[in-house]
């Protein structure tokens, strides 16, 4: 029979797990475990006070390493890792199967991040709840003071006992909310994928320090020079100060700007009654917001000892439809590069010839932007092979909702932004050929009306160099040419609604909609997927939408914050189109580490791998990804990618 053990720790390191994150904080020489909190099958815990000379006792370390005990935590990968560094543990992944984590069950049930704020979210009561008082106590305890020593135990000895009440109650609120959870299990094949994900992470991805510690240098002296240009036109004591560079426009201008936001200065270059030192000082100005190097500073912050990079992947990141989401260096928004001669760009930033760099290439800072992306390169010895699904968003939808001429272009190898503008404006429309202007206007429409998008998305979407009633006639056509989707729209939306209503499930566009609920009260709208996996809306009802007709509302994450969410149609057809996509290329993950490779990095729903030169075959990746998904007949998957010796977007 399984027992199971809840776990929770507390630690010190002088790393800022914040910045360099949680292997380099673990890696760091004055790491060290304080507190161990545990407890069996839902027994009141204990705590074993480390840092006053107490041992784990040999039942619980026994029960650590046995494949018949499941250990619990909340952010498991802490406590895996952290226990791993302290038992010395040779290979940590070995170890991954017997690990299950409450925060990942609670984001696969559609539920927020944080203990604390999950607690509350579930309605726990007071005396299952994180203790408010913790992160005060961290403070004290877990990170240097200013003498760069943390307080010891015997410092404050009355604080430290309320430090172990908050490390037990931790323990008390974990087993809690796993309890609430268990009635709505986790599929196996997620907890692969987690194990999966936790792998990637701890093997990490090697840094080009030269590139990055000159892209920093480089920076900083862009910037002093941008300064002092600024002050020569504004005659400002700090032109980079909004609320100064704002009254100096004022009296030379006439008029005082509300922003100086990107938008507001690049509305204010259009002028043509601009006094031409108050356009120098703006075009200063956009120069010296593109001097960030935030994102360099950030992979030197993380960077581990070793030169890899470690932990840039959330697992289960984004609420509603599961996909990975970026941390430390946030790899999700990286800038696109366009430099033709990168390998040349990247040898001048290396070897600091600023003055070379400015006079091939122009704009330094954009320049440093653009490569960003290429500080990522693969071990000595080996080439990154990256490899990215193709419009893999339009071809689920186009499957999903049986849209015949769609999956026709696809099978045909078509061009689908060409497709679609030939479809709204009735004429061929041909790459670079015959009505190729057409092309982008049927990007523009692909981009913003697949999830029931109208005029508004069109214009977020680049469609601001058209009139209203332009945007609305192509919205129209789009929809008339593309009926199986707009009736996939309303499928889902009724579907859901009507499962709200009754209580009984529906099977509806190959999803099975089911209203799910516990005694304890936590109520889903729950949508199974074609792959098995489930979405989770939590506590819905049918509400008003501001036209006064019915909605549907449920309570989510949004920005941090746990809310009450209106959702329609278009929305939970975008929800379930991603999350398959997602499961694409969970699928393409595992048999691309199933064959042998070595997965570094994911972003979007592009993969790329560390491999031995030899083994560095775009052909073979490709292959694997677009292998047929057994849950999925007739999905039609298409990528492709490059070969090279650093990442960059081809």
């Amino acid at each position: 029979m399984i027992r199971h053990m809840s776990i929770d720790i507390e630690t010190y390191s002088s790393v800022n797990i914040k910045d360099a994150g949680l292997y380099k904080y673990v890696q760091s020489g004055d790491f060290k475990i304080l507190l161990f909190a545990y407890a069996f099958d839902g027994s009141m815990p204990v705590v074993i006070d480390l840092a006053q000379g107490e041992q784990i006792p040999m039942d619980a370390q026994v029960a650590l390493f046995s494949p018949e005990v499941t250990k619990h935590a909340y952010n498991a990968a802490f406590e895996w890792y952290c226990l791993s560094k302290h038992f010395h543990v040779s290979d940590p992944a070995a170890w991954l199967s017997q690990w299950c984590c409450t925060m990942v069950h609670g984001l696969y049930c559609g539920l927020i991040g944080g203990l604390a704020k999950v607690g509350e979210a579930l309605g726990l009561p007071k005396d299952k709840q994180k203790d408010k008082i913790g992160a005060s106590l961290i403070q004290k305890f877990c990170v240097p003071g200013k003498n760069g020593r943390p307080v010891s135990p015997a410092q404050e000895p009355e604080k430290w006992e309320l430090f172990k009440g908050y490390c037990k109650q931790d323990v008390i609120t974990e087993m809690e909310v796993e309890s609430r959870l268990s009635a709505f299990p986790m599929p196996s094949f997620v907890q692969r994928q987690w194990e999966q994900d936790m792998r990637v992470n701890a093997a990490g991805v090697r840094l080009d320090m030269d590139l990055a510690e000159g892209a920093v240098a480089f920076s900083d002296a862009e910037t002093a020079g941008l300064l002092a240009q600024a002050k020569a036109v504004t005659g400002l004591s700090n032109p980079n100060s909004p609320a100064q560079l704002r009254a100096w426009i004022g009296d030379n201008l006439g008029e005082v700007p509300s922003s100086l936001s990107k938008a507001a200065v690049e509305e204010l270059l259009s002028r043509e009654d601009l006094p031409p030192k108050v356009g120098a000082a703006l075009e200063l100005r956009q120069k010296l917001g593109k001097t960030s190097v935030s994102k360099y500073k950030a992979m030197l912050d993380c960077v581990c000892a070793d030169g890899r990079i470690r932990g840039l992947l959330q697992f289960y990141g984004a609420s509603r439809t599961g996909r990975w989401a970026g941390r430390l260096v946030q790899m999700q928004n990286l800038p696109r590069n366009y430099i033709e001669e990168l390998d040349y760009a990247r040898e001048l930033v290396k070897a600091h010839r600023v003055q070379e760099l400015s006079l091939v290439f122009g704009n330094v800072p954009d320049t440093l932007s653009q490569l960003i992306r290429t500080a990522f390169i693969p071990a000595e010895g080996h080439k990154f092979v990256v490899a990215d699904f193709s419009a893999i968003e339009a071809r689920v939808i186009a499957w999903l909702a049986d849209e015949e001429w769609r999956m026709d272009a696809f099978a045909k190898g078509e061009d689908i932004y060409c497709a679609s503008a030939s479809r709204i404006y009735g004429v061929p429309v041909v790459k670079h050929g015959e009505n190729g202007h057409l092309r982008q206007k049927g990007k523009i429409a692909e981009l913003a009306c697949g999830y029931q998008g109208s005029v508004g998305a069109m214009k977020a979407m680049g469609g601001t160099n058209m009139s209203d009633e332009e945007l609305k006639q192509i919205v129209d056509d789009w929809r008339k040419a593309s009926p199986n989707i707009v009736r996939l729209w309303y499928q889902i939306e009724n579907a859901a609604m009507d499962v709200i209503r009754t209580g009984a499930a529906l099977d509806a566009a190959g999803l099975i909609f089911r209203y799910e609920g516990a005694p304890d009260g936590l109520h889903f709208l729950t949508i199974q997927l074609p792959s098995g996996r489930k979405l989770y809306y939590c506590n819905p009802y049918i509400g008003e939408n501001r036209f006064g007709k019915p909605s549907l509302h449920y309570w989510g994450a949004n920005t941090g914050n746990w809310c009450d969410l209106e959702t329609y149609g278009g929305k939970l057809t975008e929800n379930v189109v991603q999350a398959i996509a997602r499961d694409c290329l969970a699928a393409a993950l595992q048999r691309i580490e199933d064959a042998g490779y070595r997965i570094v990095m994911h972003i979007h729903d592009e993969v790329i791998l560390d491999v031995p030169e030899e083994r560095a075959d775009l052909g073979e990746i490709c292959r694997l990804m677009c292998e047929p998904i057994d849950w999925a007949p007739g999905l039609l998957l298409n990528a492709d990618g490059f070969v090279g010796d650093y990442y960059k977007k081809d």
